[in-house]
């Protein structure tokens, strides 16, 4: 099992505008083999980053996602903020899971190396 977090820094008076824009997302993710569940996360601390929190049944999972048609359709339909809108570039992040006290039976991930999207 995997997760992903993109890290969004998002300028304050354009929060609203970003928390709207995922609550009309397309949903095409919910579909996807291997996907299980998806966190928005608002920042509570001025300057932090709104985090985009995914969870996959593994790496591979999550790379069929990203190069998928169903992919490129969800972000073109989420909608789009001028870039004034951000602070800086946004980071992604994969982690692999080693223990999940949710689920004491989960084999941990084997090691990856290191994540290149394309």
């Amino acid at each position: 099992m995997i997760t992903v977090a993109n890290r969004i820094y998002v300028k304050a008076e354009y929060a609203e505008a970003f928390e709207e824009r995922f609550r009309a997302r397309a949903g095409l993710v919910d579909k996807m083999a291997g996907f299980i569940s998806n966190q928005i996360l608002r920042p509570v601390n001025e300057g932090d980053p709104y985090v985009v929190f995914t969870t996959w049944m593994s790496r591979q999972d999550f790379l069929n996602w990203v190069r998928s048609e169903a992919f490129v359709k969800g972000h073109a339909q989420s909608g789009t903020l001028p870039k004034e809108a951000f602070t800086g570039p946004n980071v992604l992040e994969m982690h692999e899971v080693i223990q999940d006290s949710t689920r004491p039976e989960l084999e941990p991930e084997p090691r990856g190396g290191p994540f290149k999207m394309h």
